[in-house]
């Protein structure tokens, strides 16, 4: 969430484990006070380790939230040799870990085929997730939630503390950040149109930065599991990060709406409307267009230790 990257790794020589750790000092008090979103978040670092030993000819075996009483301590991975299966479907994902950028952009009035959605949905199912695309009615409920969401977080002060943490306004700040959303990401403003987008400048006035409509008919899809604790929402971080790397494959480029999940009675109504059962814990926009700027990232030595 804002790209806030709230994760530590170690790796231990001595029997070659990796192990994750959230960053509690990179949570959003106001818009994430359970975590949530920072949990899905290293589960979506922790797909991108997995892919990344894949592609180094290694197997990942992980395990999730390993030690009951460090609750920081979100995931163990012992690396050994790769028995290929499941890894080389892994190894093929690696492309787009560095291809992958989160578009902010409006997307063309282009159907996904059916056999990519199928991809998707089959690539969330491994992760222990379910990924559904919410069609006519039901996606103008979650257009509508989406839109409540953030005209409320647009006047709620703990919302915009958390905003103004995390984006860089100003060439200075924006060429120079290792974290957040810097200005040129932000996207142009929207006018018009139904996709659920947030407005990352505040309120703030960004240079050259435009207006434009965004599409009507915008394709969302919502990532949900069974449950809604750590290790469900661990899962849901894998899941949306395979489904994001595929989807970058496919040639779709995607974005988050976060919005109605940061709000209780907003994200309550966004189950499933037929069971009434599922959590969901993220909701993406798809579809054909820019795949958007690269984002920064924090240098190596400030995300990884290596022990002995």
């Amino acid at each position: 969430m804002h790209n806030a990257q709230p994760w530590r790794f170690r790796y231990s020589r001595g029997d070659g484990t990796f192990r994750l750790y959230a960053d509690p000092e990179r949570n959003m008090p106001h818009s994430d006070p359970d975590g949530r979103a920072l949990h899905i978040g290293c589960g979506a670092a922790l797909f991108n380790l997995r892919v990344a030993l894949a592609a180094a000819g290694l197997h990942a075996d992980a395990v999730l939230l390993p030690d009951a009483e460090d609750a920081t301590l979100l995931a163990s991975v012992r690396t050994t040799a790769s028995d290929d299966g499941e890894d080389t479907g892994l190894r093929l994902l690696e492309p787009a870990v560095r291809q992958r950028h989160t578009s902010r952009y409006p997307f063309a009035e282009e159907a996904i085929p059916e056999n990519v959605r199928t991809a998707l949905i089959d690539a969330a199912q491994r992760e222990g997730a379910v990924l559904s695309f919410p069609e006519s009615w039901q996606a103008q409920w979650v257009e509508e939630l989406a839109e409540e969401a953030e005209a409320r977080n647009l006047t709620d002060r703990g919302s915009e503390q958390d905003l103004a943490r995390w984006t860089r306004i100003g060439a200075d700040e924006a060429d120079t950040a290792t974290d957040g959303v810097p200005e040129y990401a932000f996207g142009p403003r929207k006018h018009g149109g139904r996709a659920p987008m947030r407005d990352f400048s505040g309120g703030q006035p960004v240079a050259d930065r435009g207006t434009t409509p965004f599409e009507g008919t915008p394709h969302l899809a919502v990532v949900s599991t069974d449950g809604d604790q750590p290790v469900q929402w661990l899962r849901a971080g894998q899941a949306m990060e395979r489904v994001l790397l595929l989807a970058t494959l496919q040639g779709l480029a995607t974005s988050f709406s976060t919005q109605a999940l940061e709000w209780p009675d907003l994200r309550w109504p966004l189950r499933d409307p037929l069971s009434g059962t599922g959590c969901v814990q993220m909701i993406l926009r798809l579809g054909y267009g820019p795949q958007g700027p690269a984002t920064p990232r924090r240098p190596v030595r400030e995300v990884l230790a290596i022990e002995d």
